[in-house]
């Protein structure tokens, strides 16, 4: 049998700009303000020609969809990831008349003041968490916004246990009352509206929301924890849908101290960096119903 052209078709595409940085300082007399951001646009649409036929009078240039990072920023200043992620993913489709859908997914790294005579324009990369951001918007005017927090790496040194899990043959783990439950959250959240929200406030209630449930929830699992996490964002948070969560148990293991005469009462540990175990999980608002266009 001889393939022809009927025998395929073009599946889903979309083409875009991957991780375009810059960096935006906001003057206001001898204030400056630092936004540092990776961001990553896709765009669908009209584009069947340019895979089947090689035309590309409908492309919109990555080279260009970078260049509108830069001119953007410099226009209308960057206030948020969410926010300029909206302000991208609105203009794309407004450039390019065969662009129908544009998702922009941008990451915010922290900057901290430095002390000193010159605290407000001396600043040092932070090694905390990444501040995350994915925008969907389409042709009719509808959008969706995700934002979230990767790499918030946490550690509870006791007030954790695991015990009664399943075991077979294969089954070494021993139970243990006391263990340290450490883990590098990477949790992701959903907005009832693309307009209108006070995205800093929000993210600042969301994560201070994760980190209350982590510290507060007695874990018997990390997959408890997980819920009581997501649980505690949602009932803080009206405007929030659904959130989900990604939680690796970032397993510290207490050193044998015996050969040396030595006891080891849950004080020296070994960090095992992998394998490590994977918890995941998504909580929602009862009766949501759900929709995996946003988080894609």
């Amino acid at each position: 049998m001889t393939d022809t052209d009927d025998a395929f078709e073009l599946g889903p595409t979309r083409y875009g700009k991957a991780e375009v940085r810059l960096v935006h300082i906001a003057k206001s007399g001898p204030e400056r303000t630092i936004k540092d951001l990776n961001v990553s646009i896709a765009l669908s649409g009209d584009q069947a020609e340019t895979h089947l036929t090689g035309d590309n009078a409908k492309v919109l240039t990555t080279d260009a969809q970078k260049n509108t990072v830069y001119g953007l920023a410099k226009e209308s200043g960057v206030r948020s990831p969410e926010s300029f992620g909206l302000l991208l993913a609105r203009h794309f489709l407004g450039a390019c008349e065969f662009i129908t859908h544009a998702r922009v997914a941008v990451e915010e790294y922290g900057w901290d003041r430095v002390p000193g005579v010159n605290s407000r324009h001396s600043f040092q990369r932070s090694g905390g968490p990444t501040r995350t951001a994915l925008v969907h918007a389409d042709i009719d005017g509808t959008a969706s916004v995700v934002s979230g927090i990767k790499d918030l790496v946490l550690l509870n040194a006791t007030g954790s246990e695991f015990q009664g899990f399943y075991k077979e043959r294969f089954t070494t783990l021993p139970e243990t009352k006391d263990r340290v439950l450490a883990t590098a959250v990477e949790a992701q959240w959903l907005h009832d509206s693309a307009d209108g929200a006070d995205w800093e406030a929000s993210y600042d209630l969301a994560t201070d929301a994760l980190l209350r449930a982590f510290a507060d929830t007695y874990s018997r699992s990390l997959q408890q924890t997980l819920y009581a996490m997501g649980r505690e964002v949602l009932a803080r948070a009206g405007a929030l849908r659904e959130i989900r969560l990604a939680l690796p148990n970032r397993h510290h293991f207490t050193v044998d101290l015996e050969p040396f005469g030595l006891s080891n009462d849950n004080e020296v540990f070994f960090p095992a960096d992998r394998p490590y175990g994977l918890i995941e999980g998504t909580v929602r608002r009862a009766g949501a119903v759900p929709d995996e266009r946003p988080w894609n």
